[in-house]
């Protein structure tokens, strides 16, 4: 593998620099020429402040000089002479190009006017003032506006507040429900998602993000992983010239603090930029079970279980890199992306044994505290040429490389003395190849091919020691060392086209080869597992109207065990309720249907669609009796064990949409429903674990401007109840709260929110088994308080469009791309 990657690497290398290699090598004489001039809106006269400027010479093949506009719409600037391409340029306004501008000496352009360019309003703006969404063929771009329910968060915050996509209470991520979520960063996997992508995302700040798009149907370009779908987080990067950019600064109760910030310097063919954010952060949660154990004739035993768990998370992330723009035709982009973070957390597990009547029999208490040291380090690498001077015709090439480590250590004690020693290493490599190719048929018609290649190692060190009269002793049982590693070569193809702009189709097709082995080193057990699937993927869609169209996607998808779900290492955080991974558990494939129908009438936007999903071989979490004991104050308990297998089928229907009403230019109002049933049709070891499961979330967001322009936003998410053949699972309500109010001519912004208000995000469960019933209560996060402040420089907090798409919605004429 190394020989071949280094093979195309080398090739690479030798091909971009045959391209970019200038015919003439001329020395730039000196800037002795003034080149002046204003830049406004056409319809309203009025300045453009920051406009952007270039000047492309012809000599040099290259943009040799650059300015922006100062408040009155004006530029000034100093250059040699030359034969140029000055283009002007300006967020969401059509650009202008001067060809062929002899410049020989001073010269005023006089006022050079521009026109909005409605198609990409809200696609390119920095600072968006509301959230808008794009229909593709293939996904739905929500551009994230001025949530102030999110300022000061992070990452996982923002997508609790997208539509289709809800966050439990420990984080995890779901797409209409279904938790099996492929998330990337800018299109591809990253190190700031990081081996444990639920932390990862609460450490990414908020204000990073420019846009998520939600791929409910994903096209044969991307790869085939993720049942549910794909969460596509696009960052923040400034195409200004100059150097702008944006800081953030947090603080709130229980104790947050926080400074993130993004920044850019672009002058003539380099952009510098760097994203980069550090947070610390203390999260206390709790937790209960009261379980009652079957014992046969005899009487029951009634167990409590009460935990609190004290978490502090502090780290830092960078995004840094420059964009190289070699000529009009080819750019190449170099990055790194590090992430440190240094975590512990203090769990009490209070355990009471009661007997028949509620006496207390025993009291046991067990104290984990562990610490977590997290670094990851990427390194990418990014291509893009043109051809034709046509931007759809192109060649993309990029490399990754990424090595991540997380290394917990922990001494558990039992009622006061030390009773384990748990040790997890885990240490992660990938190397990413991906190339494609995209070429236009004609202006409507386009064909598309490429292959991506994910190589994947996962190396997990687990050990438990016990304490025996002070000597640790090895638990060879449990303690193991696997390595885990997945390497998926595939390429793709496809088409798209139009016919008489009314009726859009991109068919594809995807082949995946995989190729897993695991490897348990000190038992020796080893296993390899090569599978090889095809993904189609057709998406339609129909454009009635300029304001209403219809959408139809279908595509097979595959859904690769987690790390986690192969693990065969329990956790020790609770002497009587474990978690343990299978590594037996193979893939689970789907096959999805998705209708789409989006409708604007006056301030009212319609984006609503009904989905049907069959997927075989599903994962399903299984809790079962090890048949082992634990000693709780003396008595011996029984072990429970929780674990995913192998299920046989799935079926899931449902219907979600979404309305937005905006009414005045003061007041913006939208809400999400999403209903979903799903029916479960398997047995295990003899027990049938089927189950169909009716739920529901819906999600309301308020925002008002109040006298003095002061911001409010009030959030209402409701998530309905759900089960299974074990469990059954209450509803869950929540309300989130913020006001923010701009300062120093909208270059400043001051927020204060507050998550959770009524806390009572709480998982509530009920689970029952042959051999015991549980009823538990979870709480990740308690109540939060936050203030944040920004400070924007150089850059536009939003665009004043009052002809714009006042509803906050919007179609792009059913466009395809991969």
């Amino acid at each position: 593998m190394t020989k071949i990657f280094i093979s195309l690497f080398t090739l690479f290398s030798f091909i971009l620099y045959a391209h970019t290699l200038p015919e003439n090598i001329n020395t730039v004489s000196d800037k002795d020429i003034t080149i002046t001039g204003k830049i406004i809106d056409k319809d309203t006269n009025s300045p453009l402040e920051y406009a952007t400027v270039a000047f492309f010479s012809k000599k040099e093949n290259k943009i040799v000089d650059g300015c922006i506009t100062d408040a009155n719409g004006e530029f000034s600037i100093q250059v040699s002479k030359d034969l140029y391409n000055i283009t002007i340029e300006y967020i969401s306004y059509k650009k202008i190009t001067i060809s062929n501008k002899k410049i020989e000496s001073d010269v005023n352009l006089g006022t050079i006017s521009l026109e909005i360019d409605y198609a990409s309003l809200g696609e390119v703006e920095i600072i968006a003032e509301r959230t808008t969404v794009e229909i593709k063929l293939d996904k739905k771009i929500y551009n994230v506006g001025k949530d102030l329910t999110v300022r000061g968060g992070t990452v996982s915050d923002v997508l609790d507040n997208v539509p289709s996509v809800s966050v439990d209470v420990e984080g995890n991520v779901a797409l209409r429900g279904n938790d099996n979520v492929r998330i990337l960063i800018n299109g591809k996997p990253s190190g700031l998602v990081g081996l444990n992508s639920t932390d990862a995302l609460r450490q990414l700040p908020a204000d990073a993000i420019e846009r998520v798009e939600v791929i409910t149907s994903p096209s044969a370009r991307y790869d085939a992983e993720g049942t549910g779908g794909i969460l596509n987080i696009i960052l923040r990067r400034s195409k200004l010239q100059g150097f702008n950019g944006a800081v953030t600064v947090n603080g709130g109760a229980p104790t947050t603090t926080g400074v993130s910030g993004n920044i850019n310097y672009r002058t003539g063919n380099f952009n510098f930029f760097n994203t980069t954010g550090y947070d610390y952060r203390e999260s206390p949660g709790k937790s209960k079970t009261e379980s009652e154990y079957f014992n046969g004739s005899d009487p029951s035993t009634f167990l409590n279980e009460y935990r609190d768990t004290n978490r502090t998370r502090k780290g830092i992330s960078t995004n840094t890199g420059v964009e190289w723009y070699i000529n009009d035709t080819a750019s190449l982009t170099t990055s790194v992306v590090y992430r440190n973070s240094d975590n512990k957390s203090e769990t009490t597990n209070a355990i009471n044994e009661l007997d028949i009547n509620g006496n207390l029999v025993n009291q046991s208490y067990r104290f984990d505290p562990e610490t977590e040291d997290d670094k990851t380090i990427q390194y990418s690498l990014n291509f893009d040429k043109q051809f034709d001077g046509n931007s759809e015709h192109k060649l993309t090439f990029d490399f990754q490389f990424e090595n991540s480590n997380e290394d917990e250590f922990s001494i558990i004690s039992q009622d006061g003395d030390a009773a384990e020693r748990v040790q997890t290493l885990e240490e992660q490599k990938n190397i990413l190849l991906q190339t494609d190719y995209v070429l236009p048929i004609n202006e409507v018609s386009q064909f598309e091919l490429g292959y991506r290649g994910n190589f994947n190692e996962l190396d997990t060190d687990y050990s438990l020691e016990f304490n025996d009269n002070g000597t640790y002793v090895l638990d060879t049982n449990v303690s193991n060392n696997l390595v885990y590693r997945e390497y998926i070569n595939a390429i793709y193809t496809q088409f798209g086209s139009k016919i008489k702009n009314k009726f859009s189709y991109l068919l594809g097709l995807r082949m995946e080869d995989s190729r897993i082995t695991i490897n348990q080193i000190t038992s020796g057990d080893f296993e390899r597992k090569n599978y090889l699937g095809f993904f189609p993927t057709v998406n339609l869609g129909y454009e009635i109207s300029e304001k209403e169209s219809l959408t139809f996607g279908y595509n097979r998808r595959i859904s690769r065990p987690r790390s986690r779900f192969i693990n065969p290492f329990p956790s020790r955080s609770s002497a009587t309720n474990l978690f343990q991974g299978n590594p037996d558990i193979n893939p689970s494939y789907s096959n999805k249907v998705d209708i789409g129908y989006l409708n604007r009438f006056g301030k009212v936007t319609l984006n609503s669609s009904i989905y049907f999903e069959h997927a075989t071989d599903i994962f399903t979490f299984i809790t079962e009796d090890t048949g082992t004991t634990a000693t709780v104050g003396g008595t011996e308990v029984p072990v429970i064990r929780r674990s995913p297998v192998n299920l046989a089928t799935n079926d899931r229907t449902g219907f979600e949409f979404t309305l937005t009403y905006r009414p005045t230019q003061k007041w913006n109002l939208n809400g999400n429903f999403n209903l979903f049933n799903s029916v479960t049709k398997g047995d295990y070891n003899g027990t049938d674990f089927g189950a169909e499961n009716l739920s529901w979330f819906a999600r309301i967001n308020n925002k008002y401007t109040l006298p003095g322009k002061i911001d409010w936003q009030t959030r209402l998410f409701y998530g309905g109840p759900n089960q299974d053949a074990q469990n059954k699972t209450k509803g869950m309500f929540s309300t989130d709260l913020a006001l923010s109010k701009d300062f120093f001519g909208d270059n400043a912004s001051l927020a204060f929110n507050i998550s959770d208000v009524f806390n009572s995000r709480k998982r509530i469960t009920e689970s029952t088994t042959q051999t015991f019933l549980s009823n538990s209560e979870f709480q990740w996060r308690q109540r939060s308080f936050n203030l944040s402040f920004t400070y924007r420089f150089n850059q536009q907090k939003k665009q004043n469009r009052e002809r714009s798409n006042q509803n906050g919605g919007g179609m792009d004429n059913m466009d395809f791309e991969g």
